[in-house]
C-alpha cells in the first residue's frame, strides 16, 4: 500500500518513523561540536539546550570567524551518531520499503542548519529553489532520499515543499551553477504541497521529485538531515558502471601552516 502511494506521488511522509531519542542525540552532538568552537571564538560558554541563546551564539560565531564556522559546519557532517543512523536498520528498512532492493549509500550523510542569519553576501544556500536531487547524484533511477528535521518544522521554519507526481516528469532543465541546480521550467505555485514534522517524522522521496526549501521566516535555525541511497540492483545503474559524481580529495597544502611541531607530538605521546 505504501509502496503504491510512493510510486504515485514520489514521496511518503511517515510519522514517528524514527526514535525521537536517536534524532535528539544527533542534534545534541552537532550542537556540542559547535559549542566548543563558540567557546573558543567568542570566549563564552553557551547552554546548548537554551535554543535561542545557543542559536544567537551561532549567528555571532558566523559573523566573527566565518572560516572556523564553515569548518565546524563541515565537521558536524562527520558526527558518529549521524553516520550510525545512515546505516541503521530503521533507515534501511524505510529505503527498502519503497523498492530500493539493494541499497548503497549514494553520498555521505548531510546535516543542514538553515537560517537567513547564516548567509553571506546574499547567498541563497540557506534556501534552495526548485530542484531534483538526481542531478547532483546521477545514480540509480530509483535512488531515494530521506529528509527529516531535528526540530518541530512547518511552513514558518521552511520545511520542504514538494510537487506530488513530479518524479515522473524526467530530468528537468536546470541552471547548474548553484549547489543543486535550480529548475528553469515554469512551475505552478499551487502545485506545491507544504510538509510539516515533529521530531521522528521522515520524508522519503524519489531523487527525481521536484522540491524546494520553504521560507524560514523565524529567528531560529532549521536543523535537518538528508540521507541518499542508490539501488545496486537497478539495471541502468549496473549498465553505467555505478557512476560516482561526488569527488572527495584532500587539500594539498597544510591547512595550518607550520603545524604541527615535533615537540607538540612528543608532548602528546609522552609517558605520564
Amino acid at each position: 500500500m505504501l509502496q503504491e502511494q510512493y510510486k504515485k506521488d514520489g514521496y511518503l511522509l511517515i510519522k514517528g518513523a524514527l526514535d525521537k531519542a536517536v534524532v535528539g542525540s544527533i542534534y545534541r552532538e552537532a550542537r556540542q561540536i559547535f559549542g566548543q568552537q563558540i567557546k573558543k571564538t567568542l570566549g563564552q560558554n553557551v547552554d546548548i539546550d537554551d535554543r535561542d541563546a545557543f542559536e544567537n551564539a551561532m549567528y555571532a560565531f558566523f559573523e566573527k570567524d566565518f572560516e572556523a564556522f564553515r569548518n565546524t559546519g563541515l565537521t558536524v557532517q562527520h558526527g558518529i551518531g549521524l553516520h550510525k543512523l545512515g546505516t541503521s536498520d530503521a533507515i534501511l528498512d524505510l529505503i527498502k520499503s519503497v523498492g530500493v532492493a539493494q541499497p548503497v549509500i549514494a553520498v555521505r550523510p548531510a546535516m543542514q542548519f538553515n537560517s537567513r542569519f547564516l548567509a553571506k553576501n546574499g547567498s541563497n544556500h540557506w534556501k534552495l529553489g526548485a530542484h531534483q536531487d538526481w542531478r547532483t547524484g546521477q545514480g540509480s533511477l530509483d535512488s531515494a532520499v530521506i529528509w527529516f528535521p531535528m526540530v518541530e518544522a512547518g511552513a514558518e521554519i521552511g520545511a520542504l515543499q514538494v510537487i506530488p507526481g513530479s518524479h515522473t516528469w524526467g530530468l528537468m532543465a536546470a541552471n547548474t551553477t548553484g549547489y543543486a541546480g535550480s529548475i528553469t521550467d515554469n512551475l505552478k505555485e499551487e502545485d506545491y504541497v507544504q510538509t510539516t514534522y515533529e521530531p521522528g517524522d521522515v520524508l522519503i522521496f524519489s531523487a527525481f521529485l521536484v522540491h524546494r526549501s520553504g521560507d524560514n521566516s523565524t529567528n531560529n535555525i532549521r536543523w535537518s538531515v538528508q540521507l541518499r541511497y542508490n539501488n545496486l540492483a537497478e539495471s541502468t545503474f549496473i549498465e553505467r558502471g555505478y557512476p560516482m559524481p561526488y569527488i572527495y580529495k584532500p587539500q594539498e597544502e597544510l591547512v595550518t601552516p607550520d603545524f604541527p611541531k615535533a615537540q607538540q607530538i612528543q608532548a602528546l605521546f609522552a609517558a605520564s
